[in-house]
């Protein structure tokens, strides 16, 4: 190692002395002393996952000037799919280098750098740089809004700025048991959709649900739902207690209603426990075929009515995809959309990727002008590899 060269625990030292908006300058800084690097910018993806917003780094030719970028067909694009390294001439005499920022299966965006030196050593340094950029701007954007302001690319209503705020911070995340990735569309005036997960020791939580209305009050009652739920799993609750609390809690302090679908998933054995409070059924895609579980519906959160919440248990096997999803998915505009078909011919994608296919097509079929939310989330369910492969039929009551 050369002595100009930055140790990983040297470049967070850096990262963390400097302002928190500065991760891009920390990272570029490293780059030029031990490369020569030019043009060092980081392009985040947008909330939608259709534009890269170019932040580069301070006192750079072009920092602050440039507009979206569609990813679509884009170079970028190819990178974030493939999560691979992109490297080609750039017609003076240099190298650009395109590399993705990602964190557990998330995609952040891409660092783009130019090189006057690409051996193999260099590029892998660059990935690295790349890599430890992903959990630099992951701690950073807990106290800057500077990356929530760098991911939008439209107007955001109040209503939306509320229901982002209830979502995970990343849409995405890997496990050895699974790979999920969710996304919400439009981005910029939302009307009740949220979705959530969180990994225990040996459970997987995720929800997804629908505040029936628009606007602030749809916004303020997805905020009460998800509080509720979160409170009632941060206590240790299963799925049916989960539900429970969220139906008193918004009988309790609201007259809304809201649709949901909660689900705990064992990690050891892929067992899962669901409660269906007036949803949308799940749909499986399972030896490449795509199916609606036959699932009982309850009532939404929110009906004055003398019922109980049933859980149902679902058996996943290593190789299920399982797609949740809200109304707006599939009504209005959206009907246009085969699902079924999409989701069969996108059996072979990342879930994540899968996901900007899905909503992309929904959003297209509407023009991208949508009346109401549109949500979908995607389990891949691999399995505990360390278990013989499970066996098991569909839906247990």
């Amino acid at each position: 190692m050369e002595s100009g060269d930055l140790e990983l625990g040297e470049l967070l030292a850096a990262a963390e002395a400097a302002p928190p908006g500065e991760s891009v300058e920390v990272v570029a800084h490293d780059l030029r002393k031990r490369f020569g690097a030019e043009a060092v910018s980081f392009l985040f993806v947008d909330l939608i996952g259709r534009q890269l917003v170019r932040l580069a780094a301070a006192g750079a030719d072009d920092a602050g000037r440039a507009g979206p970028i569609d990813l679509k067909g884009s170079v970028y694009d190819a990178v974030l799919q493939g999560q691979r390294q992109y490297v080609e001439a750039d017609g003076q005499g240099g190298r650009r280098v395109i590399t993705p920022v990602s964190n557990r299966g998330d995609c952040i965006g891409v660092l783009e750098v130019t090189l006057q030196s690409t051996d193999h050593t260099v590029l892998r340094q660059v990935r690295d740089a790349a890599h430890a950029l992903a959990y630099i701007i992951v701690t950073d954007r807990r106290f800057t809004d500077l990356y929530h302001l760098s991911g939008r690319t439209t107007q955001t209503s109040l209503a939306a700025e509320i229901q982002h705020q209830l979502l995970p911070s990343a849409p995405c995340c890997e496990a050895e048991q699974f790979t999920l990735a969710a996304g919400l569309v439009p981005a910029d005036d939302i009307g009740g959709d949220t979705y959530d997960y969180t990994l225990d020791r040996d459970t997987l939580h995720l929800s997804i649900t629908d505040a029936m209305g628009h606007d602030t009050n749809s916004a303020l009652l997805a905020t009460l739902l998800v509080g509720a739920l979160r409170q009632s799993r941060r206590s240790g609750c299963d799925a049916l207690r989960q539900a429970n609390h969220a139906h008193q809690s918004l009988l309790s302090h609201s007259r809304g209603l809201a649709t949901g679908q909660l689900l705990c998933v064992d990690l050891d054995t892929g067992l899962c426990e669901l409660v269906n409070a007036g949803h949308p059924r799940p749909l499986r895609l399972r030896r490449g075929a795509v199916e609606e579980l036959k699932l009982d519906v309850n009532l939404p959160f929110g009906v004055a009515a003398p019922t109980s919440y049933r859980p149902q248990e679902l058996q996943l096997l290593p190789g299920d995809r399982l797609v949740l999803l809200t109304d707006g998915m599939q009504e209005r505009g959206a009907e246009a959309v085969d699902l079924i078909s999409l989701i069969q011919d996108t059996r072979a994608l990342h879930p994540r990727e899968a996901v900007r296919s899905l909503t992309s097509a929904v959003l297209d079929a509407c023009d991208g002008s949508l009346r109401d939310d549109a949500t979908v989330l995607i389990l891949d369910w691999h399995g505990n590899r360390r278990r013989p492969d499970e066996t098991g039929s569909g839906v247990r009551g």
